[in-house]
């Protein structure tokens, strides 16, 4: 990138640090890229600042009070500023748009935008209405180039007006070696959590918020037999209400919810994301609309079978890439007939299929070197008009 001088310095900037997919993927990301790394939160420190931390990467919680805090915006120039970054790379909604302006404001031309969770209708659970996208497609122009997570989103983005040549498609990435099925670790993750041996394992991995329909696993694990469970790995503001669909439904001793699990390690004690998921004989993914759909990658990666709403990994791929992926559409009725039939099938082995392979990490981080590289030599855009300096 700069080989005259080393490698660049990079400050990545996201808009917390709880345990979710786009920052677990940051996290994943940085011990693979071969540059200087440092990490701005503007809310919420939390599990996986703390991992950053012991990976040894500098995080700076810059305790943003909310969406309309406008006083963050010059301490955020500042710190751009004083660390002499070569680029600046934001992740989500409010970290891209306070990020870029921010950055233009420090004098960093090189911006480069990653965006996890575009959907067709929501963006990170927030409506798409005509001001989000407007403001969006604002903050877009500042940058040099915004990074869709899937085919998929980059189609989105397209669609909304962002110029085909300032998107590049880097697929989230996943550790293989690390959610390589151990049957040691499943025995051991099951005798944790109070699940027999014998049961058939369902499991739910993602934010316990209503966008992912958790409770239409709840709802079709009432239609199966006795000795099915559902195991759900995740926390977030739904969680009451999951554990009363599971009381009203009479399945409450057959649900087990496991709580927030960093996808890399340090971190929750208890089996971490590998054990569980072998723990797992079925992933379900109910969530109707998705950016790329790393839960059911990384299932795949631990040879499971996967029932999914909508994952556009899988989708963007041919279908003999993931053989054991299924789509299914409907409610609870229609997830309990596919995982019945799911447990009816063969068993197979428990290998990743081409589909998790393709996702490998270390082929998202080159990627992501090729547009950091393309960032760095594009021509300046106009600067940054109407706002003085920080």
């Amino acid at each position: 990138m700069r080989p005259e001088s080393g490698p660049a310095r990079v400050l990545h900037i996201i808009t917390g640090l709880g345990v979710g997919g786009a920052e677990q993927q940051l996290r994943l990301l940085l011990r693979h890229l071969p540059v200087d790394s440092e990490v701005v939160t503007l809310t919420h420190p939390g599990p996986v600042a703390d991992g950053l931390a012991a990976d040894g990467v500098r995080v700076t919680h810059l305790g943003m009070g909310g969406n309309r805090d406008l006083a963050a915006l010059p301490r955020l120039a500042r710190t751009i500023r004083a660390g002499r970054y070569d680029l600046v790379h934001t992740h989500l909604y409010r970290a891209c748009l306070y990020g870029r302006i921010a950055a233009r404001l420090a004098g960093v031309r090189a911006v480069v935008a990653t965006e996890h969770s575009l959907g067709d209708t929501q963006m990170e659970g927030r409506p798409l209405t005509a001001g989000v996208r407007a403001l969006y497609l604002a903050g877009e122009r500042l940058g040099r180039a915004t990074v869709a997570v899937s085919p998929t989103v980059a189609g989105r983005l397209r669609r909304w007006g962002v110029p085909a040549p300032r998107i590049a498609v880097v697929p989230n990435g996943i550790d293989l070696d690390r959610l390589r099925f151990d049957p040691a670790a499943r025995l051991h993750a099951r005798r944790l959590l109070g699940l027999p041996e014998d049961a058939y394992v369902v499991g739910g991995l993602g934010r316990l918020v209503p966008g992912k329909r958790f409770d239409v696993l709840v709802g079709a694990l009432a239609r199966l037999p006795g000795d099915v469970r559902l195991l759900l790995v995740g926390g977030g503001p739904e969680e009451p209400a999951l554990r009363e669909a599971a009381r009203r439904a009479g399945v409450a001793d057959r649900v087990v919810l496991a709580g927030e699990r960093p996808g890399v390690p340090g971190g929750s004690p208890g089996p971490d994301l590998p054990a569980l998921l072998g723990a797992m004989d079925v992933l379900a993914s109910p969530s109707p609309e998705e950016a790329f759909g790393l839960a059911a990658v990384e299932a795949l990666a631990s040879g499971l079978p996967v029932l999914y709403a909508s994952c556009p990994a899988i989708e963007d791929l041919p279908p003999s890439a993931a053989p054991a992926a299924r789509r299914v559409t409907g409610g609870p009725a229609a997830f309990a007939r596919a995982l019945a039939e799911a447990r009816a099938a063969p068993p197979g082995e428990r290998a990743a299929p081409e589909a998790a392979r393709h996702y490998c990490v270390t082929r998202s981080a080159d990627r992501l070197m090729d547009v950091y590289a393309t960032a760095l030599t594009r021509p300046s855009t106009p600067a940054l008009q109407g706002v003085g300096s920080a």
